[in-house]
């Protein structure tokens, strides 16, 4: 089917719905100005020290690399909250939220993003579940101690060109040890889990509302596919907009080969003309 029949399609699946569910991955905040952290030169363009290094996204975004060197590990962590903290939700966000106050079950969000963008673009907490974590929270690196609480009071200063947190390390309030970001990372079994678990229990508990709804999934690739996974097991019409690897079972995911903010624009305009004809 052309993009332009897609696109229709989604619209009218999307007038017709009475929840959404949003599904993201990390192509939703692209079009935000955060960067892309496919493959190791776009992952050591955003983080040159690390390239000199050969230091893989993989080792950094693991908790080894807390035990090990703190400072470069709080570096590319602690960039990574200023910069999230910073940047502001692109347009979709809010056609997101406008649709979904239509709806009798509004929306819920599933995302691997830690970022916390649907938040401050207004989504509920309640509706939200980041099966990832969140880097606005911290957690104690003894996982026995468990305790998780929000980053808000933590404001990391980094040498940018060596990428390394230059203030005090930030430690557990309970315990005093070391702290790190709430975030599930790679060979992780120090994740202290308790936030995750309570948003899945949410987000479940939600899905048993709506009868007609219908999952938008935004820049959920192929690499970790918890996101693409996730929605296409809930057997709900899919509308899947990626710029990469957009493609899914025919008749069941619309493809919308686009950026997140490109392609949500587009069916609100023919969201709109649909509105407009019904008057």
């Amino acid at each position: 089917m052309s993009l332009e029949s897609n696109l229709q399609q989604a619209a009218e699946l999307i007038d017709q719905a009475d929840g959404l569910l949003i599904t993201a991955g990390a192509g939703m905040g692209v079009d935000s100005g955060l960067p892309d952290f496919r493959g190791r030169e776009g992952f050591w363009n955003a983080y040159p020290a690390l390239g000199k290094a050969r230091i893989d996204f993989t080792e950094i975004a693991n908790p080894q690399a807390f035990r090990t060197d703190p400072e470069l590990a709080w570096g590319f962590y602690g960039h990574r909250l200023n910069l999230y903290r910073s940047i502001q939700p692109h347009q979709g966000f809010q056609i997101l939220r406008d649709w979904a106050s239509q709806k009798p079950y509004g929306a819920f969000v599933y995302t691997s993003n830690v970022d916390g963008q649907f938040q401050k673009a207004g989504f509920a907490e309640a509706r939200i579940h980041e099966c990832h974590g969140s880097i606005h929270h911290l957690q104690c690196t003894d996982s026995a101690c468990g305790n998780v609480w929000p980053a808000s009071d933590f404001y990391p200063e980094v040498d940018l060109f060596n990428c390394r947190l230059t203030s005090a390390l930030p430690r557990c309030p309970v315990c005093h040890k070391l702290a790190r970001p709430n975030i599930l990372m790679f060979g992780d079994a120090h994740w202290v889990p308790d936030r995750y678990d309570r948003q899945y229990a949410t987000c479940i508990d939600w899905l048993k509302s709506p009868k007609k709804p219908v999952i938008i999934e935004l820049g959920a690739g192929l690499a970790v596919p918890t996101v693409r996974y996730f929605g296409e097991y809930q057997g709900h019409p899919l509308v899947r907009i990626n710029v990469r690897d957009s493609e899914g079972e025919q008749g069941y995911v619309l493809s919308l080969p686009m950026g997140a903010s490109e392609a949500l624009e587009a069916i609100d305009d023919r969201l709109s003309k649909l509105t407009w004809d019904d008057q």
